[in-house]
């Protein structure tokens, strides 16, 4: 990657193609307050997201099944990422209020099925509308931003809604914690479907009726969403940054808990601070992208946390010698990735103006391929050493380097 004479910052990603180009609109006098609605949204919606992993086995017992029938439900719901395009190409073709809504609709929906019906089938279900809704919302609202916040400063704004990611952690999972303590595995539910009505009547009145221009015939609209999706060198080249960076990310993610446990032998002392580690290292690299993204210019930001990513790594050979030292370790490693993956989001909002929720859709879905992929090999590569972790995830992250530089190229 060129590193000599860099270029101005705002110009370092291609210029959108004529046809396609279209200028954002200045922001309202209401963007600040829908920013602050968009990131409680997001808090709550990845709450339901997230709190699935600490309260896995609680949920098993809830609904009188084991933990591989749950881990069947997971993998449902992450093939719903894949399928997430499909769905999010009603924003460029309804609105993007319209998508949010639909979004929001689908989630509140998700979690009311289990407070109607609170058994396995009905669990599974909701799992899967309720990621299908915040597989529509997020690029919806991803789209949303982007046509009316100029790109200079959009990396600023969609960065304090992703802070709606590390809340949930933060502060979502210990509530749900206190009220499943007290109440039993059921008790996030009936809270959760108050929350999202609460935000469908409020977003319903808060946003401004913005239907977009019909393109088409459904079909048609969909078919030639996709066509210029991957017909588009800089948008193939985009999804190829963020599906690498998170297989490089996953690779660790999911052996790092089994490295502490064999490494320590304190396997809910260490993976307890392991998991306040991470809360706190994505909260930090949102932050970072807030601060310095826009100042930086979005591709030399992808790039300086390609690289921090790649020496945090390898920096876990070293630290991870001792308990403390692991978790720095992997409190550095998360946080240049987390400033990485949210730096990649404005970014994408700005290679394929007119089609913005379909390619932010098409990212969601690279994202989880990546991260499959990601799973599918850190067992492998684990039981060959964590040497062979940590150079899987540099690989992935050296490969990710050299797809942004076609981002940047690319006309």
């Amino acid at each position: 990657m060129k590193r000599t004479s860099p270029p101005c910052p705002e110009t370092a990603t291609p210029s959108p193609r004529p046809e396609t180009a279209t200028p954002s609109r200045p922001p309202g006098t209401g963007t600040t307050s829908q920013v602050v609605a968009f990131t409680i949204t997001r808090t709550i919606i990845n709450t339901l997201h997230r709190m699935v992993y600490p309260f896995l086995a609680v949920l098993a017992r809830g609904v009188g099944v084991d933990l591989i029938s749950m881990s069947y439900a997971l993998t449902a719901r992450s093939l719903v990422g894949t399928v997430g395009p499909f769905a999010a190409t009603i924003a460029d073709r309804r609105g993007r209020k319209f998508g949010m809504l639909l979004g929001i609709g689908l989630f509140t929906m998700g979690t009311a099925i289990v407070v109607i019906r609170p058994v396995f089938p009905a669990l599974v279900l909701s799992i899967i509308l309720s990621t299908l809704g915040k597989y529509i919302f997020d690029p919806s609202m991803q789209a949303y931003l982007a046509d009316r916040i100029p790109y200079a400063r959009r990396g600023r704004t969609i960065a304090v809604t992703e802070f709606g990611w590390s809340l949930a952690f933060i502060l979502g999972i210990p509530l749900m914690g206190f009220l499943i303590a007290r109440n039993g595995w059921m008790a996030p539910f009936p809270l959760m479907v108050l929350l999202g009505a609460l935000i469908f009547a409020g977003l319903s009145l808060m946003l401004p009726n913005d239907s977009q221009q019909p393109m088409s015939a459904s079909a048609d609209g969909e078919r030639n969403n996709f066509r210029l999706v991957l017909t588009s060198v800089p948008a193939l080249a985009g999804l190829a940054v963020g599906l690498l960076a998170s297989a490089g990310n996953e690779v660790v993610n999911l052996i790092f808990g089994v490295w502490l446990e064999d490494a320590f032998g304190l396997q809910i002392a260490a993976l307890g601070a392991a998991s306040a580690v991470i809360g706190l290292s994505e909260l930090g690299g949102e932050g970072l992208v807030a601060a310095f993204v826009d100042r930086l210019g979005k591709p030399r930001a992808i790039g300086l946390g390609l690289a921090a990513n790649c020496l945090a790594a390898l920096a876990l050979l070293f630290l991870g010698r001792t308990e403390a030292g692991a978790l720095v370790g992997l409190f550095f490693f998360y946080i240049t990735f987390e400033f990485t993956l949210v730096s990649i989001i404005p970014l994408m909002t700005e290679l394929l103006p007119t089609r913005r929720a379909t390619l932010m859709a098409f990212n969601v879905a690279a994202l989880s391929l990546g991260r499959a992929l990601g799973d599918l090999l850190a067992p492998r590569l684990y039981g060959l050493g964590f040497w062979f972790v940590v150079l899987g995830a540099v690989g992935f992250n050296l490969l990710a380097l050299a797809a942004l530089r076609k981002v940047k190229t690319a006309n």
